[in-house]
């Protein structure tokens, strides 16, 4: 089963972009993931207990290195959705 994750980083620091792009840097070095970029969102696809996986050390991470983060994630199961044609730009 495919995963499709919409998720938004709100790190509680000061300089919160730094964070932010690292975390979108870090998913889109996973090549078995799909990933998209918004201005307010990132969607990642793949199967689902790798998104899971990878999802879970990443955030790991974020926390470790910010202290403080928001994240908020809506989980959809995507087997029959194709993220490049939901209204946001590949990059």
């Amino acid at each position: 089963m495919q995963l499709l994750v919409e998720i938004s980083l709100y790190p509680l620091a000061e300089q919160y972009i730094t964070p932010i792009q690292g975390f979108i840097d870090r998913l889109n070095d996973y090549p078995q993931l799909s990933v998209r970029t918004s201005a307010t969102s990132t969607l990642v696809k793949g199967d689902y207990a790798e998104v899971m996986a990878i999802l879970g050390d990443e955030m790991h991470q974020t926390h470790t290195e910010v202290g403080q983060a928001i994240f908020v994630c809506k989980f959809l199961n995507g087997d029959n959705i194709d993220i490049a044609y939901q209204g946001h730009p590949q990059q």
